[in-house]
Order: structure tokens, then sequence, then C-alpha cells
């Protein structure tokens, strides 16, 4: 076998999957991740698996839906025993690092119990989800919880910026009139641009991360998570950034006043946060909507650095690409702001993949509709790395590979599944719902999206005819066995999760029928 490829897997924070060029945006200039799409496949139905960046990260990471991971909201511990993408890619002879962002809490409890050191090498791989954490930044630093080891702020204060924290008075504020620092934190500042210059923004900083360590690691295949941390908030983008893009570039907010009658009650909650009442606004979306897309372009310029960077040192051809997301950002659709619940702007995300393999080429510059999900990443990653046998004992995806090179594939999934956990958010007050009382599931087939919201009445929309999400049929007693039906499938996914990882399926097979054998005479006469 030869060697397998470099993995290049990039993820930016908050993308919306529509909000680039190749994905049918009508102002955004994204020339880079449109070549990316060029030159691979861009799988334009996926879905991540929960609307939020921590269980969303979590299932990128284990192959596995938050039912089967536990991971269901930020800051809630994975299990030190969960499989992830570095304990399957290493066996095959990987490095697996991280460069930025990952959500991730460890585990303490589980770590204690099983004798692990947190500073020793598997304490450390086990403390930042399964990676080599070779610059990990969470890019959340305001200034009650400072991190004084930060390398970012190191770095700007080498560059000659001031301040304990300059992540958040430099790279994400403004500056008033009298020199004044505006926090980047109030969406009203968004339109003035960043106090950083554009080459030491957190954009740039994780790029010229990223390159120094691929220089530095060899002819031994890797795989780098490369996770930026914009275009999430704060809302704050460096000049000539802040200014590309203006009002009239934006595109309108997908909703309609007919959605506020009998608003869903767990809807409805969401919109009366603050976030969801200021995007509601339209300053507040004329304010914010060209700093975000100028974030885009701003990556955008930045992947167009990187893959030149490749291309220099003769990896490009050597290295399998992935753009994705971790979730969307509503951006006043539904009269919502942020993310979570399972409107397309939040649970859709964009995934781009090149394989410059030879037998990827009659797909090049395809974009593919079926159904994709975001635990669909690490088994693609293991068969395009040569694995024969996926331990499909652990792995709830599918691989992507066959449908990158051509190949017929047989029933392929005719749904997607993703999961809420809104236990910490201030709707669980507002709906006066315990911990445990604050479920969601989402089930979206070719025709349908319909949400199992525990205590609560469904909702349901036709995708065919209202692809905007506007009606909600969830009480139209003309869909009743609609909803029946999705109801039942949604449970019957729900049956198939994969709670027995101790043993393979082929172990499984092997002891099948096999007791007399092992010496189990019960039952003979």
């Amino acid at each position: 076998m030869t060697q397998p490829r470099n993995i290049l897997f990039i993820m930016a924070d908050q993308l919306r999957y529509d909000y680039l060029g190749c994905t049918g945006h009508p102002t955004i200039k994204t020339p880079n991740i449109d070549s990316l799409a060029a030159r691979g496949v861009n799988f334009t139905r996926t879905y991540c698996q929960a609307a939020v960046c921590g269980p969303s990260r979590m299932s990128f990471y284990t192959g596995r839906y938050m039912f089967s991971h536990g991971g269901t909201y930020n800051n809630i511990p994975l299990r030190a025993d969960e499989r992830t993408m570095g304990d399957h890619l290493r066996p095959l002879g990987y490095r697996v690092g991280l460069v930025g962002k990952t959500h991730f809490q460890r585990d303490i409890a589980g770590m204690k119990k099983f004798g692990i050191d947190p500073t020793g090498d598997l304490g450390v791989v086990l403390s930042q989800c399964g990676f080599e954490p070779w610059e990990r930044d969470d890019g959340l630093h305001p200034e009650v919880s400072l991190d004084p080891d930060l390398a970012y702020n190191r770095y700007l204060r080498e560059q000659g910026y001031e301040g304990e924290n300059p992540w958040h008075t430099v790279a994400n504020s403004a500056e008033g009139p009298d020199g004044e620092v505006l926090s980047g934190w109030h969406m009203r500042n968004a339109r003035l641009p960043a106090r950083v210059s554009r080459e030491h923004s957190e954009t740039a900083y994780m790029t010229d991360v990223a390159m120094d360590r691929i220089e530095t690691l060899g002819d031994s295949p890797w795989c780098m998570h490369l996770s930026y941390i914009k275009p999430h908030w704060p809302y704050m983008a460096p000049d000539p950034y802040h200014t590309m893009y203006g009002p009239n570039t934006i595109v309108p907010a997908i909703r309609d006043e007919k959605e506020l009658e009998n608003r869903h009650p767990v809807v409805d909650a969401f919109c009366h946060h603050e976030e969801s009442i200021n995007f509601s606004r339209d300053e507040c979306r004329e304010t914010v909507i060209p700093t975000y897309m100028g974030l885009i372009t701003e990556l955008d310029d930045h992947i167009g650095r990187l893959s030149a960077f490749l291309e220099l040192r003769g990896q490009l051809d050597n290295t399998i690409i992935v753009l994705t997301s971790d979730h969307g950002d509503y951006l006043g659709d539904h009269w919502l702001g942020e993310k979570e619940l399972f409107y397309e702007g939040a649970a859709r995300i964009p995934m781009i993949v090149v394989d410059p393999d030879a037998a990827c080429d009659p797909m090049r510059g395809t974009k593919d509709d079926r159904l994709v999900e975001s635990i669909d990443i690490i088994p693609t990653f293991m068969e395009l790395a040569g694995c024969e046998e996926l331990p499909d004992h652990w792995l709830e995806g599918r691989s992507l590979a066959p449908i990158m090179r051509g190949q017929a594939v047989k029933e392929w999934r005719d749904a997607v599944f993703s999961e809420c956990d809104y236990a910490i958010r201030h709707a669980r007050n507002t709906l006066s719902k315990g911990p445990e009382e604050c479920r969601s599931f989402m089930i979206r087939t070719e025709d349908w999206k319909f949400i199992l919201y525990e205590g609560f009445r469904p909702q349901l929309f036709d995708m065919k005819n209202d692809p905007d999400e506007l009606v909600d049929l969830g009480e139209d007693p003309s869909h009743e066995e609609t909803r029946r039906q999705l109801s039942d499938q949604i449970f019957a996914w729900m049956r198939k999760r994969k709670l027995r990882t101790a043993l393979s399926n082929n172990e499984i097979a092997n002891r099948t029928g096999k007791a007399k054998e092992r010496g189990y005479l019960f039952g003979v006469w």
C-alpha cells in the first residue's frame, strides 16, 4: 500500500451553507473556496448533528450522533472512553493535530477513574479531544475569562499591540473618535474596523500557525484540523474587510409575519432571547451581515494563501482538503439570532471535499445533492487513507469516498438527523422545564422536515413546496399520517444507535452459535 495522503480538515465556525459563491450567494466573493469546489465535490445538502458548537464538533470528531456520544452542549465533557478522529487515524500512520478551535471539555472525572495523568502524553491527547494540541484557541476570551497563556495574546503583544487582553481590546474591538475602545461584543460596532491590522487578525494568525506547523511535519502523513474562529462572533473585521459589503449586498431575511401567529412554544422562547430580538431589527442585520460577509471573504483570502503555500511545497496534489462548518447563523431568519433549533440557516452546513487522486477526476467540480451528515467525515478519511475494514460498531456515518469516485452506491440514506438539548439556554426557564425535558430531534427527508419536541407539539415543514420553512404543518389535521410516519422513523433511528462498542461486529459474528465450541453445553439432553 502506498503512503496515504495528508488531510487538511478546515472548519469555519458559524459559516452558513448559503454564504459562499459556489453555494449560490448572489453577492459574496469567495473565489478560493469556489476553486476548491471546482477541484472536488460540493455536497450541497449536508447537515450537522447538532446546530451548536460543542455537540456538533463532538459528532464530527467521533463519527457518532449526539444521542450516542453524550456531549450534548458546549462544555459538556465527552466521555474519556469515546474514540475520536485521532484514535481512528493514528493506527493508519497519521499524526493528528489541532490548530484553532474545538470547544471541547475534557472528562476530568473519567480520567481520574482510569488513573490517567492529565499532564502525561495520553492525558494531554484526551484533554484535547484526541488531537495533538499544535495550537488550541477556542476564540472566546472576554475580560472576565482571560486566559493568561493564550498564544494569540502573546503574539499580539510581540507585534506591538498593548493591553492585558488584546484578543478583546485589539482584535475584537474598534476605536472611537477619542481613542476609546469600542467592544466587538456590542453588535452596533460591527460596521467599524477592528483595531488589529489585517495581517495580525485571528484568521491570518491561525493560517500562519498552520503553515509553520506543516513545515515541521516532515514526510509522514498528517491530518491537521485547521479550525477557524471566524466568522463566529464577535462580528469584528479588520480593514478593508469591514467595508467590502454594504446593506445593499445582503439578502433579505427568510421570515414572514405569519410565522408570529401561533408560533411553536420552543421557537417562541428562543425568539425572546436578546440576540433574536436584535436580529429581528433591520438596523442590526444591515450593520452585522456586511461584516459577517467580510469575515468570510477574509477567510477565503487565507484559504487561497494556504493553497498557494501547499502548491509551492509540492503538497497540494498530496493533500485531501475538506471545507465545512460546525453550524450556521440565523442572521434574523425566522425572527431568530444565533443558531440551535433546526431551520436550514443553522442545521445545514457547507461540505466541500477535494481528493487529488486520479480516481476522483470524473467527479471534479460536481455538486451532489444526496443527504449527507457531519458524521460521514471520519469514515471518509479512513477509506481514503486505505483502511480496509471500518469500525462499524463505533462509527455511525458513511464514507463519501465512493461518491467522490463516481462509483455506484447502493441504498444511500433517505434521511438525516439532528438533535438539540437546550437545557442550559434561557428558553428552558421561559418554558418552565427541567433539565431533562429540553430534548428535541429532527428528521429531514427528501420532501419533509419533522421535529419532535419533548413535552410540546411537533413541527412539520413541506420542504418540496415550502423550502423556506415558513408554514408549520405541525398541527395540520391533513398531515397527521405524515407526522406519524416521520415520528416512527425517528424512533427506528434511535433503536439503531451503536451503543455496543466493546466488540466489533466481526467479533460478534465469529462468536455466534459457537457456544459448544467454547465449552458451554447448556440445553443438552
